[in-house]
């Protein structure tokens, strides 16, 4: 790493930014860990893990692209500021009945759903406002990977803490202390000063811009085609993570402090990789990386599959988190440098439909086949799965360049038979 790496930090706004996501993101990691533990140790069952993955996700799959045109029609601080806010409200309505004791498996269900209906509006803003937030743009890309950095340090950070405040202070402490760490994110956006919104008149209804959208993304291949692979890897190997509390509890023997550990060496790979593409030249060759990473990941799970020894089983975690950070954030920086301005806030609604709606779906698949293969086997066929779909990624995106380079040829064709 060099100074390079932090280059968006230039940007008064996007410091501001990134600190308080910084805070705000450990206390969801560490919510989202005593979530995953709670649930388990009121059913022990991986299928009712997969179903608190869907209830928290799939309102994004639903709503997320009336989120991006809300995004594009309306003040993006304003609508991030509210979204915000709502975290925080729903965050401590949790911690308050757990801490109270009157609380079951599906009113964490529901409070996941309406956590989840609040994402589909929060994601498309705040990655947008990205945007506005860093001065000059050619440090974008940047503040891209400098966010996945931040959402991995959390995510090592805080599944730590909790499974040290899920042993010693109990599960309560946990969401009580997620919903303190809104607080933060709230104050920085209050201490920034971005450039006066200006509105827009709206010649279109909410399923026009929709449509429109839509037909953006079917016409710039170089956008849809990475949020295409980034569906079908959300549905079908990044929900591995449903798997994780069986692996602490059962196969290694452990308990909340075991799974925050699995969780955390996963989280410190994911920084390493997201470290890796902050480091990386303008003009590097996305594709090719997400190529390599993908199969890095895919070896990942596939040897920490049926690894028994703890510590090695760690150093594939690691691997995996590693290969895994690509999937989102080169995607978040193709959509972020290429989408024209007034389709961003739709174009990631996209993205963030791929990422946040499929895995829910995804969820239940894993957590419906591990019952009847077994974990081991399931996380197995993940991997072998992330393998196939780099292949074939690959594969269309070069038949994609040929058929660009050929259409160039016969465009340059008649000119050269002129000069000749």
């Amino acid at each position: 790493m060099n100074i390079t790496t932090f280059r968006a930090f230039k940007s008064r706004n996007y410091r501001l930014y990134f600190a308080g996501q910084s805070v705000s993101l450990i206390g969801t990691w560490m919510q989202r860990t005593a979530v995953s533990w709670v649930v388990y140790m009121l059913t022990h069952s991986t299928f009712m893990l997969g179903v608190t993955l869907f209830a928290t996700q799939f309102p994004s799959f639903l709503l997320s692209l009336f989120g991006g045109v809300v995004s594009d029609r309306y003040d993006r601080y304003k609508v991030l500021l509210t979204t915000q806010v709502l975290s925080l409200l729903q965050a401590l309505t949790l911690a308050i009945l757990i801490l109270l004791g009157h609380y079951n498996v599906w009113v964490i269900i529901s409070l996941g759903v309406l956590l989840g209906t609040i994402n589909a509006f929060d994601v498309p803003a705040r990655q947008s406002l990205v945007y506005n937030m860093v001065e000059h743009k050619e440090d974008l890309s940047n503040a891209v990977a400098l966010n996945s950095s931040m959402v991995n340090l959390s995510r090592i950070i805080g599944p730590a803490i909790a499974g040290f405040v899920l042993e010693k202070l109990g599960n309560g402490m946990c969401f009580l202390l997620n919903a303190a760490s809104f607080v933060a994110v709230i104050i920085s956006l209050l201490c920034m000063r971005l450039p006066a919104y200006v509105a827009k008149p709206h010649s279109t209804k909410v399923l026009g811009d929709l449509k429109e959208g839509i037909s953006y993304l079917r016409r710039t291949p170089s956008i849809g085609s990475v949020v295409a692979m980034l569906a079908i890897m959300s549905l079908l190997v990044l929900p591995f993570s449903t798997l994780l509390p069986v692996y602490a509890k059962v196969i290694f023997k452990g308990n909340a402090t075991t799974f925050g550990l699995i969780d955390s060496f996963i989280g410190l790979g994911a920084l390493s990789g997201a470290f890796f593409l902050a480091s990386l030249k303008p003009g590097s060759d996305l594709r090719r990386i997400l190529f390599i990473n993908t199969l890095i990941f895919g070896g990942g799970l596939i040897l920490f599959s049926h690894e028994t020894y703890f510590p090695l089983a760690l150093a594939f975690a690691t691997m995996s988190g590693f290969g895994m950070m690509s999937q989102t954030t080169i995607s978040n920086t193709i959509i972020q440098t290429t989408a024209d301005p007034a389709m961003r806030g739709r174009v990631i609604s996209f993205f963030a439909m791929s990422f946040f709606g499929m895995q829910p779906i995804g969820s239940l698949l894993i957590g419906f086949l591990s019952k009847y293969i077994g974990t081991p086997a399931t996380l197995l066929s993940e991997g072998v799965c992330a393998i196939i779909i780099a292949i074939t990624f690959s594969y269309f995106v070069r038949k994609h360049q040929l058929k660009e380079k050929d259409r160039d040829l016969l465009e340059q064709q008649p000119e050269e038979t002129v000069r000749v």
